[in-house]
């Protein structure tokens, strides 16, 4: 037997498909909905639809836009790209305000147990790009776990008959951890000391 009516179990339920959000969060989260006025959930509704109408991905680097070519992609050096696994990580590594260069989104890593190849991320995107651009080095932020090191070793296998200078983040952040905790000082300290691979 449902605890709410209907309605309300539906938004709890829509609430807990967010990440991280347990019970007692969705709950909390639909009755502000509920105790607040329409007009701020007529908002926030449109404020959804409006991502899904007008937020595409960046055709370069892979990232959320509402351009065809997103503003980092637009005004930074093209010659140093910076490979994250999701778009959510280029969040992570604009924190290190000295970074210069573009970014790349893979949109996941090579995963066996997960059936996803190298086929299934954006690595042939990255190898066009690194080709037609003229790129010099190429940064693998990928997350270090088992699967983040394994494509960054693979990418870099195929990126070094280019002649491109393939480096990966320094160990300051933690193996199996991700991008996306990290602070900003130990991915300073991470680009920083960053060492070819």
């Amino acid at each position: 037997m449902a605890e709410f009516d209907e309605p309300i179990e539906r938004l709890i339920e829509y609430f807990r498909q967010l990440p991280s959000v347990g019970k007692k969060t969705a709950q909390r989260y639909a009755f502000y909905i509920i105790e607040n006025g329409k007009e701020k959930a007529e908002n926030f509704a449109k404020a959804i639809l409006d991502v899904k109408e007008k937020v595409k991905l960046c055709k370069e680097c892979g990232n959320y836009s509402v351009n065809e070519i997103c503003p980092i992609c637009q005004r930074r050096n093209k010659k140093l790209v910076c490979v994250v696994q999701e778009p959510k990580d280029i969040v992570s590594m604009e924190k290190i305000k000295s970074y210069d260069g573009v970014y790349h989104v893979l949109f996941g890593t090579i995963s066996p147990l997960e059936n996803r190849g190298p086929n299934d991320i954006r690595i042939k995107e990255l190898l066009e790009r690194v080709s037609k651009n003229g790129v010099e080095e190429v940064i693998m932020a990928t997350n270090p776990d088992v699967e983040g090191e394994a494509t960054a070793m693979y990418i870099s296998k195929l990126l070094k008959p280019l002649g491109v200078k393939v480096t990966r983040l320094a160990q300051g952040i933690a193996m199996g951890s991700d991008i996306e905790f990290a602070d900003e000082v130990t991915l300073e300290r991470a680009m920083e000391q960053r060492q070819e691979i």
